[in-house]
């Protein structure tokens, strides 16, 4: 049995969570959302807390159980806090900046790149360089992080591009010339 999968999932109090079966819905005060979860899981509330546990002892219920407790875990703390991911553009003339609700960015190329938040996510930028991803979905907040870092990822021979905060980029030695 997963030792993630037995822990309980306490839900705070502004947090609403209802059960339809595998459908499982979480209401906060950032936002809703909906999952269906696979079957082979029994989702219950107990008092104030959720309780994930395989219906069987099928090896696909034991594989899913503590996948589905830290999907779980996941929707409730993007309700209740939201996720956010941090952005950093590195180099001369790159740079971002919001319009409406899209993020255009200006990374070296002959044109902007403009992107389309999904939605739930929400984009701000501060200095020109520093752009910040936030929403309620985990994996929606990070695969918009990826998609920006994507459009230039950090070079390793200056270090140029978009990077994670914090992300380290494993510098290259240039060239050497001839003796």
């Amino acid at each position: 049995m997963s030792r993630i999968g037995k822990k309980p999932i306490p839900v705070p109090e502004k947090v609403d969570v209802s059960i339809q079966g595998l459908s499982l819905t979480v209401k906060g005060p950032k936002g809703e959302l909906k999952r269906t979860f696979p079957s082979g899981i029994n989702i219950s509330k107990v008092d104030n807390d959720l309780v994930v546990e395989p219906s069987s002892n099928k090896r696909q219920s034991r594989e899913l159980h503590g996948l589905c407790r830290s999907l779980l875990a996941n929707m409730v703390e993007g309700v209740s806090n939201g996720y956010v991911k941090k952005l950093e553009i590195v180099g001369v003339g790159s740079r971002a900046q919001v319009k409406g609700k899209n993020l255009v960015v200006s990374a070296g190329y002959s044109h902007p790149v403009e992107v389309i938040p999904p939605d739930g996510i929400t984009f701000t930028v501060q200095n020109n360089t520093n752009v910040t991803v936030s929403g309620a979905d985990k994996e929606l907040v990070g695969n918009e992080a990826a998609k920006i870092r994507a459009i230039r990822p950090p070079e390793p021979y200056k270090g140029k591009g978009i990077k994670y905060e914090g992300e380290r980029i494993i510098r290259k030695a240039g060239k050497s010339g001839k003796k």
